[in-house]
């Protein structure tokens, strides 16, 4: 990539990163607690309104904008936003996040029939033994039930992954809008049986201006204007040179969760988040690139990415993070 794309791509990866700092603002506002599937369901109301009636539907099955909704979007921040709600520290979440991609790579060869290379492998295995010291390290300090919550979103992104790769959608944006519209209803339903009407409608009716900025920062900056600028480059440069630029959201996310939070991870979490990224960049990062793409294959997708296969923009694999989120990522 020239270094024009090269700095909207590192843009994007810093949008990502910043997601989950945002999110954990908006969730505990001077003091306050958000319900966090509430949360959700009003951040997807920012991303799907009104954007939907000026971007057109994706040209795929409505099962397929069903299925991304539930598992890359619902299921996913759903499980996000509760595990930060509970206590998982944002920096920590935005490294954890990135299991997707390993669990991806898993998914697609057990639904997809797309057999791992060795390099992909020897990624899975050193990113679970990373995976493992992170959870050594923080059940030492806090409880697990958040981090193995951050690890099911990660599994719900990966299969919404899966299902985005098989519908082939020619628009990331698109899918990312459509799909969207699947959250709100039920995770504001869903926020009204655990939560209560009365804390739902207290929220709504006093909301605190941080979580209406962190709202909008993550429908707007980090959806709409991330995915915009990612599904761009995906369309113009092959996604292996775009995709390692996702290895960049948690060293932002942590980065920033140190410096505005105050959060500082555990010497056994540091070390068990570099051997998860270790793993992570072994299995998106690629050698003999061209040879691969004469072949159509291509890495598996890292935060928030997309994969376009045989050279064409048929191929491209949107997701709605952060995650960021990647999407989206976040705190993805």
């Amino acid at each position: 990539m020239n270094l024009r794309d090269s700095l909207l791509a590192a843009l994007v990866a810093v949008l990502w990163g910043l997601n989950f700092v945002a999110i954990d603002v908006g969730l505990h506002p001077e003091g306050h607690e958000v319900p966090p599937l509430l949360f959700v369901a009003m951040r997807f109301v920012l991303v799907v309104f009104p954007w939907i009636f000026f971007i057109r539907k994706p040209d795929v099955s409505w099962k397929a904008i069903v299925g991304v909704g539930l598992f890359m979007s619902a299921g996913q921040f759903g499980l996000l936003y509760l595990s930060m709600a509970m206590g998982m520290p944002a920096g920590l979440a935005s490294l954890v996040l990135q299991a997707q991609v390993l669990l991806t790579v898993l998914l697609a060869a057990a639904f997809l029939g797309e057999r791992p290379n060795r390099r992909q492998l020897a990624g899975v295995v050193l990113g679970v033994a990373g995976l493992a010291v992170v959870a050594v390290g923080r059940s030492a300090v806090a409880p697990l039930l958040p981090l193995l919550i951050v690890l099911a979103a990660a599994l719900s992104w990966a299969a919404g992954n899966v299902i985005a790769r098989k519908a082939k959608a020619a628009s990331g944006l698109g899918l990312v809008v459509w799909s969207g519209a699947v959250v709100p209803l039920p995770l504001a339903a869903l926020s009204l049986l655990v939560d209560g009407p009365d804390e739902v409608i207290a929220t709504l009716t006093t909301l605190q201006p941080p979580t209406i900025l962190s709202a909008l920062y993550t429908a707007v900056f980090a959806s709409l204007v991330g995915y915009g600028i990612w599904n761009r480059l995906l369309a113009s440069h092959p996604s292996s040179a775009v995709v390692p630029f996702t290895l960049l959201v948690p060293v932002v996310g942590m980065t920033a969760a140190w410096l505005a939070l105050g959060e500082v991870p555990t010497p056994t979490e540091l070390a068990g988040g570099l051997l998860l990224l270790g793993g992570v960049a072994t299995a998106v990062l690629t050698v003999g690139g061209r040879r691969r793409q004469r072949r159509g294959a291509e890495p598996a997708p890292g935060l928030g990415a997309g994969v376009r296969t045989g050279g064409t923009d048929d191929g491209r694999l949107a997701a709605a993070g952060t995650l960021p989120g990647t999407r989206e990522p976040e705190a993805r």
